[in-house]
């Protein structure tokens, strides 16, 4: 692909061809299919929609039902993501689709993760100019991997552009198709909801064993940065949340791992996170990983040096910078991170 408009073209001509499975059919005017995606593996009758709510079986084939419909979008701070060591400071044009392939009793973004409505039209070339002043282009809001011919469409039109791709999933996705979109990947924060396979199984619909999969196929291939919701009686336990840190640690990786402070939303009504309980997590947490963040609390924020513990970068009220060449001005001590000045 040499320039731009070959790159808009392969992504018109590509269109919305999905992947499916034909299975044993019980009459020859029925359509059955199991959608590969993700390893959820949605078997599907003619007409049926996935438990995504984003791709459906068409005649045997599995479509994507919600190409070209935007759901959100919007200019954030690349801190909103969250990414802290990613160009900081800078603004990224955000935007999501409808639906997720897992269905958390707790979600934040439930009116567009758990249906499909109709949505604002937009190509990939359209998604491609609105990043053009900004860092780049970041999926979210929603599960970005069951968008995932809109974000193999786009991907490369941002890149041929010089912007930065980004993605905010939940690491549901079968490996095959996480390979394909690797290449056009500078950074992703994964959403390790807890470090329990019951948890998974019991709030998300979904398996742990998939994410942390995934997570290692990531690491050293992007910027990675890791988010973990506490939720007060489901996630908190000290002796678990240690063992994610932990296994974080073995990756031998550097990584970013943000604890956020949950508050109640769609089916889940316990209590708000404590301030406290995020604060003895997250000196737990640093026992094994130099950056920890505690989200949803004032002050958590802050980035300092691992090495002599200076406050290098501060991002409240305004976001400051205190480094040299991505260096801590105190010691020189090396900061992770890309972009970071």
């Amino acid at each position: 692909m040499s320039n731009l408009k070959d790159v808009e073209k392969e992504g018109e001509d590509r269109g919305t061809v999905l992947l499916s499975m034909p299975m044993t059919n019980a009459h020859k005017d029925t359509y059955n299919a199991s959608c590969l995606l993700c390893p959820q593996h949605c078997q599907l009758r003619h007409g049926q929609s996935g438990r995504c709510h984003a791709r459906g079986n068409r005649e045997g084939e599995i479509i994507s039902l919600t190409y070209g419909e935007v759901a959100a979008w919007n200019i954030d701070p690349i801190e909103k993501k969250p990414l802290y060591h990613f160009y900081p400071g800078s603004r990224i044009f955000s935007v999501g689709g409808f639906g997720c392939n897992l269905s958390c009793s707790f979600c934040q973004n439930h009116e567009i993760s758990q249906q499909h409505q109709v949505g604002r039209k937009a190509t990939p070339a359209e998604l491609a100019g609105q990043a053009r002043d900004s860092l780049g282009l970041c999926f979210t809001y929603s599960e970005p991997s069951v968008w995932f011919e809109m974000i193999r469409d786009t991907a490369p039109l941002v890149r041929a552009q010089g912007g930065k791709v980004v993605l905010v999933s939940n690491g549901t996705i079968s490996p095959r198709f996480l390979e394909e979109l690797i290449p056009w990947l500078d950074a992703v924060n994964i959403d390790i909801k807890a470090f329990s396979e019951e948890f998974y199984q019991t709030y998300c619909g979904g398996k742990l064993a998939w994410v942390l999969d995934n997570v290692e196929r990531l690491a050293e291939r992007v910027h990675l940065e890791i988010t973990t919701l506490v939720i007060p009686g489901a996630n908190d336990n000290p002796l678990q949340l240690t063992e994610l840190a932990r296994w974080l640690h073995q990756l031998g990786v550097p990584l970013a791992w943000h604890l956020s402070g949950y508050h109640p939303a769609y089916r889940l009504a316990v209590p708000p996170t404590e301030r406290k309980t995020l604060e003895r997590l997250g000196n737990l947490a640093k026992e094994y990983l130099p950056y920890v963040y505690l989200g949803n609390v004032r002050g958590g924020d802050t980035t300092f040096c691992p090495q002599c513990g200076e406050a290098v970068i501060q991002r409240e009220p305004v976001l400051v910078n205190r480094l040299d060449r991505g260096c801590c001005p105190k010691c020189g001590e090396g900061i992770f991170g890309v972009g970071m000045m």
